[in-house]
């Protein structure tokens, strides 16, 4: 398994996750008191839709695992200037956060990522970011900056990392964060900044309850 310099275990694993459960629910009925009368959130609080959209915008999608697509292989250059391929963390579940340093929701949202990469370290999950915009140096003065502790793949020069994911959901938005299940599928996609690391967490913990 890749292990970094700055990662007490390998870079994120994809996972595949199921429809929103009530845990899920519950994890996130603190968080969407703001948008009650949102239909849309209700739908997926009441497990109808697997749709939710917070009061920031945030939005959550589940792909259940009849509806996913083919397992993305991915890599680059790592901002430690090592070369990263995702066999080399096949078999986890694989949390990849799209980013970049000047992105505002990108820096508020850093401190929870790293703590959901924290409470899962010891497990059969990976993180890994995806940085579309900086080179190196900036990605690693952002991570001493932010506490973050996983590595990123630089993709500003060459935009494979990105292209890698085209044919298996659209990333438009700064901030995305995508599940990979343990067969390298995208099974969840959170677009714009995680609200609560609750819900992060719930994905991961529903694609490791997944059986292969």
């Amino acid at each position: 398994m890749f292990r970094s310099p700055r990662t007490p275990r390998g870079v994120g694993r994809p996972r595949a996750t199921r429809a929103v459960s009530a845990v899920l629910g519950l994890a996130l009925a603190a968080g969407l008191s703001a948008c009650a009368n949102d239909p849309v959130a209700q739908q997926y609080l009441d497990g109808d839709s697997k749709g939710y959209i917070g009061s920031a915008g945030l939005r959550v999608d589940e792909i259940t695992p009849d509806e996913r697509k083919d397992p993305v292989d991915f890599g680059g250059t790592l901002d430690s200037g090592e070369a990263f391929d995702s066999t080399e963390v096949a078999g986890d579940v694989v949390v990849v956060n799209f980013w970049y340093a000047t992105c505002g929701p990108c820096r508020v949202e850093a401190a929870d990522l790293e703590s959901v990469w924290q409470e899962f370290a010891d497990q059969d999950v990976s993180f890994v970011g995806v940085n579309t915009y900086d080179q190196a140096d900036t990605a690693r003065s952002f991570a001493e900056k932010y506490g973050v502790t996983y590595p990123s793949i630089i993709d500003v020069n060459t935009g494979d990392a990105k292209l890698a994911f085209a044919q298996a959901t659209t990333i438009q938005a700064t901030p995305t964060t995508l599940v990979l299940d343990k067969q390298g599928r995208v099974a969840a996609r959170i677009v714009g900044q995680l609200e609560e690391p609750s819900i992060l967490s719930t994905l991961i913990k529903d694609a490791l309850a997944e059986t292969a």
